[in-house]
């Protein structure tokens, strides 16, 4: 058995001092710790530079899915109708881009719709641009444009009539952030949170984007 032969208001001193020193190197700790992203990295990371489509918010031009030097972008693949999924996404978006401040100025969004017959230019714009203002509604009537496009992305989808004579739209559900140069640096599952999106953004402001 070990006993300290320091005086009791010594060893009281000595305690009172430590326990500061031990919650600072905590603190260190912490700080020095890599921040984690809630989306993932595919390695190589894909590229979507040859890409593009007839951007309807801006009368046709094309849209190469590429992101402004010094900006991300978000891209999205889905429909106006859809019930759930899209909305709950598409929110979720909005809600980070009010959390990450500044920066948000340097995200654009990209929604794609994988119903075209349905989704005219004019309303899958006003849709996306019902979530974020700036966002872009693209659109082609060219089925196998959008399914390069979406191959691509590595974006699943199907448009089918039941016996019913109702349609059945099918889609994946991820978000895809693209840099300047064409390249998907991060990937967001279906249930991706507001946090965990403005939290990766800011990540990748930080790393500094192209």
């Amino acid at each position: 058995m070990t006993t300290s032969h320091l005086p009791r208001p010594r060893r009281l001193l000595a305690a009172a001092l430590l326990v500061p020193a031990l919650l600072m190197a905590a603190c260190s700790d912490d700080e020095a710790a890599p921040k984690t992203l809630s989306g993932y990295e595919l390695t190589p990371a894909p590229s979507v530079a040859q890409f593009s489509l007839p951007d309807a918010s801006q009368g046709e031009v094309d849209f190469p899915f590429k992101a402004t030097p010094g900006h991300l972008l978000i891209a999205y693949f889905g429909y106006m109708s859809c019930p759930d999924v899209c909305p709950t996404t598409l929110n979720e978006v909005k809600n980070a881009l009010a959390e990450l401040g500044d920066d948000a100025a340097k995200v654009d969004l990209a929604m794609t719709t994988v119903d075209p017959n349905r989704d005219t230019g004019d309303k899958i714009t006003q849709y996306v641009q019902s979530f974020v203002p700036s966002a872009h509604g693209l659109r082609t009537d060219d089925a196998a444009t959008l399914k390069a496009v979406a191959d691509g992305f590595g974006v699943k989808y199907s448009v089918t009539t039941n016996a019913d004579g109702e349609i059945e739209v099918t889609h994946s559900a991820a978000l895809y952030v693209v840099d300047a140069t064409g390249t998907i640096v991060l990937t967001w599952p279906f249930g991706i949170l507001r946090d965990g999106i403005a939290a990766d953004l800011q990540i990748l402001f930080d790393r500094g984007v192209k």
